[in-house]
Formats: C-alpha cells, sequence, structure tokens
C-alpha cells in the first residue's frame, strides 16, 4: 500500500488551483486549471495534495452535499487489487460506503469511512486505454 495523496474537496476549484500552483508553489500534474480534479506535488517525494471538485464528490457519495458541512478531505489510498483488498478489509469488519467501482477511465475506487467519519478511498490505478 502507498499513500497517494490527501485530496481536499472543493467549490472553488480555480482559485484553489491558483493557491497551490502560484501562491505555494506546488507543481501541478496535468494543468487542469478548470478541475474537476489535480494533483499536486512538491519538488521532491510522490504524494501530494490534490483538489477534486465537491460536486463531482457529491455525484458519487450523495451524503457530501454541494457545499461544506463536515467532509473537507479524503486520504487516499493506492493498492494494487482493489478487489481482493476490498474483499480483505470487509472480512475484518470495514463497511463499503461505495464500490469497488470505476470513478474514471484510469481508475476504480471503494470508498469507505474511519471510526470518527472521516473519508478514505481506496484507489486502484488503471492502464490508460488507446
Amino acid at each position: 500500500m502507498e499513500l497517494a495523496q490527501v485530496r481536499l474537496l472543493v467549490t472553488d476549484f480555480a482559485g484553489c488551483y491558483r493557491f497551490y500552483a502560484d501562491v505555494l508553489g506546488l507543481r501541478p500534474q496535468s494543468g487542469a486549471t478548470g478541475g474537476p480534479y489535480e494533483k499536486f506535488s512538491p519538488h521532491a517525494g510522490s504524494a501530494g495534495i490534490a483538489l477534486q471538485d465537491r460536486s463531482m464528490m457529491a455525484e458519487v457519495l450523495n451524503e457530501l452535499g454541494e457545499t461544506a458541512t463536515g467532509h473537507r478531505s479524503l486520504v487516499v489510498l493506492r493498492v494494487d487489487d482493489l478487489d481482493a483488498y476490498c474483499a480483505e478489509i470487509t472480512s475484518r469488519g470495514a463497511t463499503l460506503l461505495h464500490g469497488p467501482a470505476p470513478m474514471t477511465d484510469r481508475m476504480r475506487v471503494a470508498h469507505l469511512k474511519d471510526p470518527e467519519g472521516n473519508l478514505v478511498e481506496l484507489q486502484q490505478w488503471l492502464l490508460l486505454r488507446g
């Protein structure tokens, strides 16, 4: 398992993009200034901070809503085999809220909460189809 990123759920994607790229000087992964997703990395290491348009995640997890009422971030863990890992953790008592299911053409995800209600996303990266 690898910590891939801490993801911030935002409503002002463009403003947050400018903050992390221009103010903090983090390197954007793709240059998607309009969202709905972008990962920013420091100049060393592989983990980073990502921005996620809140309304996109609200479509996946209905309880989020369009405006922040508590959920402002996701802990994202990348695994090699999402189905096997989900089976393993549910056998140990985890309850999945969503998935495993495709999120984009590049990843499959599952979501759960920790005991405090913080959101955790498990993701499996897929090979790009071309």
